[in-house]
């Protein structure tokens, strides 16, 4: 049993950075890789950033690369997704995702998510 809680999203200019958390619980050994997804108004859920908990190995997207990064906790209990340089198309639900195995970019390999945080960038 897993469990993913996301916090840290919120209002900010274009330009400006944002910090996301997710906190994981419950037998967080069994998870292999954790992940960001977005998900904006009328828009499929997009894959941000992936990082894997065995070798630090770590996925982007190019709209985020350069821009976001991916990072683990020691306590294989916390991940967190730097955003800098933030536009108006990064305005979107994110997600905090875990899954079983390697390092994906799809959602659709993704076993365990979070409820999701808004952020939302003004220009």
């Amino acid at each position: 049993q897993v469990q993913l809680v996301e916090s840290g999203g919120g209002l900010v200019q274009a330009g400006g950075s944002l910090r996301l958390s997710c906190a994981a619980s419950g037998r967080t050994f069994s998870m292999d890789t954790m992940g960001w997804f977005r998900q904006a108004p009328g828009k499929e859920r997009e894959f941000v950033a992936a990082v894997s908990w065995s070798d630090g190995s770590t996925s982007y997207p190019d709209s985020v690369k350069g821009r976001f990064t991916i990072s683990r906790g020691n306590a294989k209990n916390t991940v967190y997704l730097q955003m800098n340089s933030l536009t108006p198309e990064d305005t979107a639900v994110y997600y905090c995702a875990a899954r079983r195995g390697a390092v994906q970019i799809t959602w659709l390999s993704y076993d365990v998510w979070g409820q999701g945080t808004q952020v939302t960038v003004s220009s």
